[in-house]
């Protein structure tokens, strides 16, 4: 359990990093084609799957593997792996609403992004954790210590 823990620690943050790839794509390609003289409307389409790719993994993928790693805490045996876990799950509720929040109010993008960089931060923490030797009992360490 161990290692599926750290595995989720770790696609988390693969999946921050996809989000943050997926949402410049999406931007360059509307800005390519504003300078190519496109005018979009609210009924617009994309230029390319950017936006799309951004908002089915941050609200769908990320959160999912966000609750994967938290149930699979309570069976890991990782130090503090829950508390990470829910810290993890706590970031993407708020990355989640601040993502919500920024179409009315452009200016908490900033904080969307910049709360991306805690989700990362707290996944590779959950993850790295996970990496670290299981603490032994002290009773199992001297009983192998005596044979």
């Amino acid at each position: 359990m161990r290692k599926t823990y750290r595995i989720l620690g770790l696609l988390i943050a693969v999946a921050v990093v996809v989000q943050a790839s997926a949402i410049a794509f999406g931007t360059f390609g509307i800005i390519n084609e504003v300078d190519r003289g496109t005018v979009f409307t609210p009924s617009s389409d994309a230029p390319n799957f950017g936006p799309m790719l951004h908002a089915i993994n941050g609200t769908m993928v990320i959160p999912l593997l966000s609750l994967a790693l938290l149930i699979v805490s309570f069976f890991a045996k990782v130090p503090r792996g829950t508390r990470w876990a829910l810290l993890v799950l706590l970031a993407v509720i708020v990355q989640i609403s601040l993502g919500f929040f920024s179409f009315e109010t452009p200016a908490i993008g900033l904080l969307h992004g910049a709360n991306a960089f805690a989700v990362l931060g707290l996944a590779l923490t959950a993850a790295r954790a996970a990496a670290r030797e299981a603490p032994v009992p002290v009773a199992a360490a001297v009983e192998e210590a005596i044979v």
